[in-house]
């Protein structure tokens, strides 16, 4: 008979009563919910919503806008993801092999070079043509894939 007041006290604290009040000033953000290198592409089972203070939310990206963007940097689990942190998936990245190619009245005109700076689909990018030395300034159209851009 001596364990039925400690039976009754366990039960009675397990017991689901009122939930706690929400904190007005807390809302579920999405979080990283593991580390992303950077160059990697984020997609929305990269996130998971948890609970922050509504100024350390500001500025966080909604999953929709993030998701499909690669991390500009290492980023931490846990992190708010910024508009800062993410880019559009670059195509072609500085240093890198390229085929340069140039259009114009049913011509297509295709050469190799190596881009002087990274960038993701419709970015201006200068790479050089090492057959002639030139510097061309040039548009992203896909990956490895650039077009002389029209004077």
């Amino acid at each position: 008979m001596a364990l039925f007041p400690l039976f009754a006290a366990a039960l009675a604290a397990a017991a689901p009563g009122p939930a706690p009040a929400a904190n007005p000033n807390m809302v579920d953000t999405p979080v990283l919910s593991h580390p992303v290198a950077r160059g990697e592409i984020l997609s929305a089972g990269d996130f998971e919503p948890q609970p922050r203070a509504r100024g350390f939310a500001i500025g966080a990206l909604p999953v929709a806008s993030a998701a499909g963007r690669e991390a500009v940097r290492d980023l931490s689990a846990g992190a708010v993801v910024r508009s800062g942190d993410v880019v559009t998936p670059r195509l072609v990245r500085r240093g890198e092999p390229v085929t340069i190619s140039l259009r114009g009245a049913g011509l297509v005109i295709g050469t190799t070079g190596r881009a002087l700076g990274s960038g993701g689909m419709g970015d201006l990018v200068r790479v050089v043509a090492p057959a002639t030395g030139r510097t061309l300034d040039t548009i992203v159209e896909g990956s490895g894939a650039v077009r002389i851009a029209a004077p």
